[in-house]
């Protein structure tokens, strides 16, 4: 083994050596990982987490529709658009909760292109290149905004209900 000193890991009913070496890389690794997870996890100004940033092209409302290129930001709240990557002047927000649904997705060539469809049938046409995959990604975070509000709606109810059961008992005399 060359001198180097040995170390024993329990697992399960027998020992097997293992060289301390290889130990400590293994959670010099592991907690590597772990650092870049963190520094993956990026925040917006207001402490939003950061779930996928990059270019998207809308296209205008305007007579010609011309595709034009803006920096998104989608957070668990909202898709923020601006005008350029630097981020300085103000965006656009699309509340996750006014999108209704990514509808019509097509893939031609190098863009894919999508349709946010808002609660007020607004449609927003958008394209990505295809590696982008950002349709799925707002579609993803539609459904975790969706979902926790449901979660949140349904304990408000539950603990409202409680609450009057708990006050029906106060009416009756009786402890909850």
């Amino acid at each position: 083994m060359g001198g180097a000193p040995v170390a024993f890991i329990s697992r399960g009913e027998g020992q097997r050596p293992q060289s301390e070496s290889r130990l400590q890389l293994l959670l010099y690794g592991k907690a590597k990982r772990l650092q870049f997870k963190a520094l993956r996890m990026k925040k917006t100004a207001d402490g939003a987490q950061v779930m996928k940033e990059g270019v998207l092209e809308k296209r205008g409302d305007n007579l010609l529709q011309l595709w034009k290129k803006k920096y998104c930001v989608l957070t668990q709240d909202c898709l923020q658009l601006f005008p350029d990557s630097q981020k300085r002047s103000r965006s656009k927000d699309l509340s996750l909760q006014e999108i209704r649904t990514v509808d019509c997705v097509e893939r031609t060539g190098k863009y894919i292109y999508f349709t946010v469809v808002t609660t007020d049938n607004k449609e927003m046409d958008f394209r990505c290149l295809a590696e982008g995959c950002w349709n799925s990604a707002i579609t993803m975070a539609v459904i975790e905004f969706k979902n926790k509000k449901a979660i949140q709606s349904f304990r408000s109810r539950q603990d409202a209900e409680v609450l009057s059961a708990g006050q029906q008992e106060k009416l009756l005399g009786r402890a909850p």
